[in-house]
């Protein structure tokens, strides 16, 4: 049966344009839209049986209808039932139309539903559901199913809507019957039915608890056709060409015996099997993360030599200008002895310093580029780019990650993330990723401990920096996260600053923000790298990139405005030296539920891994990977915790694609229909 839409091209504020918030734009869209929950309109409940906070169903006869003017204006409805000849409950109405008025009159036999409470003339509902009913009128012999929604649109179009649909759309299985029997799974159509439009004998709870069959089959398949997704994703890029970058190994070992340190096993594996993927004739699609500090960028260096190494170029992208400026200073620390020029490209660069950069990285005599979004502006050309390097890749939206890589026509793409993902998430939305894990640190970092200090004992923590500083150390003092207001938020760092510099006028205080020049924050950065700024009070631009072996402590205001992977970045900051560390976090009181469980875990735990776990628990995935700016389609009823499934939704898509790529095809156009191409990026 060919797909119909669910209504015409919306336009604003039209019935199709609210359908399109909720992204129903097909009968199949409709038919996978599922109930939050129910309600029961199947059993009539007596008057006297009412209780107080509990939704029922009353079948009566309106005795008296009045507007009020006290307190305010509104319709005052006295029902009564064959069991209260008094008519003892009200129905108030504080909007209503002239329309509900005719219906509302005395005599008239209405079935209501609503939740009763207890008011100053007994029982009374307020804004009950409510509809005329004569002596044959039957009840209804299922639930009645309460959609999400959005304004405008009320769930007595949505379920004649979704009926609609159901009656339309194409019910047909596309898993194998041997699969289902495998998996023990319920029929496709029967689930579905069941959900939408379910028996009073199934407990509520149970339906609104996800504790069914059919909504095992509803979660798999949701699992399925993003594995599927993602697999043909992963198989589309092996199956494009790529230049094979062998590397005659000169380059990559004379750094590692350059350094003066040797790689840890961790990251010795990541090297090797990045390696391996770059020799491969088709394009290296890999994530490498690894904990705050656990040596990334000098694997991307190891790779990137390696491009060069094969005649071609490599280009490494970070989100912010102090996390591009510290991998240049460090890669050019490394690669200068080598006689290899690193370029630095940045929107801050002088015209003509940043024209003179485009046209070496043009002409082919630059053969490693660092920089931020500037890489990717249309002037700048890759004659010969082999390997692409995105860095904290969750910051950059799917199309700006894609452009880096379109600059090289079949480059190879690596893409790096100090932000630990659970496994579970990786299984799940990285897919169509190669994973290398980076889950040691190197020797020499000291643990860092984490102290919660209430607002009001600032002064003793304007202390304890005093007494680090004089002692020859160096320390962060985080100004708190202002998300309304980016002028706000530089105000208080200004503030801080003035006032820190007034209580401690023997340390020498430094300032650094986002909204200073690259030059400025640069000298500042240089400044506290030669300890010549002992106190850097700073925003979050600090967050990722920077290391200052001497800094040991580090104060984050108002911590509980912050993120769990935000603080855990910023404790990175400290520990990179052999002193003994801490991070200070000041809270204000109160502190919210949730803010309070983000403190907490930030208390108890310095494993990277384990803090995202429990993020993941804590957030939800969406939020986790920043989904709106990744592309990828957010889970709305499968649950990531869930491993077993999620297993056996590889497996199943593994087989479907060998075995049965048809049935892979109809149950993908079902879960995504035409929103499949962002997830290629």
């Amino acid at each position: 049966m060919a797909e119909k839409p669910a209504t015409n091209t919306p336009k604003a504020n039209t019935l199709g344009a609210r359908l399109e918030k909720l992204g129903l734009r097909s009968d199949t869209d409709l038919v996978l839209h599922l109930p939050l929950r129910y309600e029961d309109e199947t059993r009539i409940t007596a008057i006297r049986d009412a209780m107080p906070g509990i939704a029922a169903q009353f079948e009566v006869e309106v005795v008296d209808a009045e507007i009020a003017f006290r307190p305010r204006r509104q319709l005052v409805v006295r029902v009564r039932d064959a069991t209260d000849a008094e008519g003892a409950m009200l129905l108030r109405f504080l909007n209503f139309y002239p329309s509900q008025q005719k219906v509302l009159q005395p005599g008239a036999r209405l079935r209501i539903f609503g939740e009763p409470r207890g008011g100053f003339l007994g029982d009374e509902i307020i804004h009950p559901r409510f509809h005329p009913v004569t002596d044959d009128t039957p009840l209804p012999d299922r639930l009645t199913p309460v959609y999400p929604t959005t304004a405008g649109l009320g769930q007595s179009t949505l379920r004649r809507l979704i009926d609609r649909a159901l009656k339309r759309a194409d019910w047909s299985d596309t898993l194998p019957e041997a699969l289902r029997a495998q998996l023990k799974l319920p029929d496709f159509a029967d689930a579905i039915r069941l959900l939408h439009t379910p028996p009073p004998d199934i407990p509520q709870a149970r339906l609104e608890s996800r504790d069914l069959p059919a909504w095992r089959r509803v979660q798999f398949d949701e699992l399925l056709a993003q594995q599927l997704s993602l697999r043909r994703a992963y198989a589309a890029r092996r199956a494009k060409g790529a230049p094979r970058l062998k590397g005659s190994g000169k380059l990559t070992k004379a750094l590692l015996a350059a350094l003066p340190f040797r790689l840890t096993g961790a990251q010795d594996r990541a090297w090797k099997e990045i390696a391996a993927d770059l020799g491969q004739p088709h394009p290296m699609q890999r994530l490498l993360q690894g904990d705050v500090g656990s040596g990334k960028t000098i694997v991307a260096a190891l790779a990137m030599l390696h491009a060069v190494e094969s005649g071609h170029q490599a280009a490494l992208m970070a989100p912010t200008e102090i996390l591009a400026e510290q991998h240049y200073r460090k890669l050019s620390q490394w690669l200068a002895p080598l006689g290899i020029e690193v370029a630095w490209l940045t929107g801050s660069l002088k015209k003509k310093e940043k024209a003179a950069a485009i046209a070496k990285v043009g002409a082919g005599e630059t053969a490693i580029v660092v920089g931020t979004h500037a890489l990717i502006e249309d002037d700048v050309a890759f004659p010969r780019l082999g390997l692409a390097i995105v860095d904290e890749q969750h910051r950059f939206g799917v199309r700006q990650r894609l452009a880096l890589k379109e600059k090289g026509q079949f480059a190879h793409q690596l893409t790096m993330s100090a932000t630990p993902i659970p496994r579970t998430l990786a299984m799940s939305y990285y897919a169509d990723l190669d994973v290398s894990v980076l889950d040691e640190l190197p020797p020499g970092r000291t643990p860092v401990t984490t102290k919660l200090v209430a607002e009001g004992r600032r002064e003793q923590v304007i202390g304890r920096v005093h007494d680090a500083c004089r002692a020859g150390g160096q320390a962060y003092w985080v100004c708190p996260l202002i998300e309304e207001s980016e002028a706000l938020q530089l105000k208080t760092a200004q503030e801080t600053y003035e006032r820190l510099v007034e209580e401690l006028p023997d340390i020498q205080v430094g300032l650094v923000h986002g909204r200073m020049k690259a030059a400025e924050k640069a000298a500042v950065m240089e400044a506290f790298s030669r300890n010549e700024v002992h106190l850097l009070v700073a925003t979050t631009v600090i967050e990722v990139g920077v290391d200052v072996p001497n800094a040991s402590l580090m104060v984050i205001e108002h911590a509980e405005r912050f993120g769990l992977a935000q603080l855990h970045q910023l404790r990175g900051r400290v520990g990179r030296g052999a002193a003994q560390s801490a991070c200070i976090l000041i809270y204000a009181k109160p502190v919210g539920e949730i803010a309070r469980a983000r403190l907490k875990i930030i208390y108890e735990n310095t494993d990277g891994f384990e803090i995202a776990r429990q993020d993941l628990a804590l957030r939800g995935p969406g939020e986790f990977i920043g989904a709106r700016q990744s592309g990828l389609p957010l889970l709305r009823y499968a649950d990531l915790d869930d491993t077993v499934l999620v297993e056996k939704a590889r497996a199943a898509a593994e087989e479907l694609l060998r075995d049965a790529p048809e049935r892979a095809d109809a149950h993908l156009k079902r879960w995504l229909g035409g929103r499949e191409e962002l997830l290629k990026a």
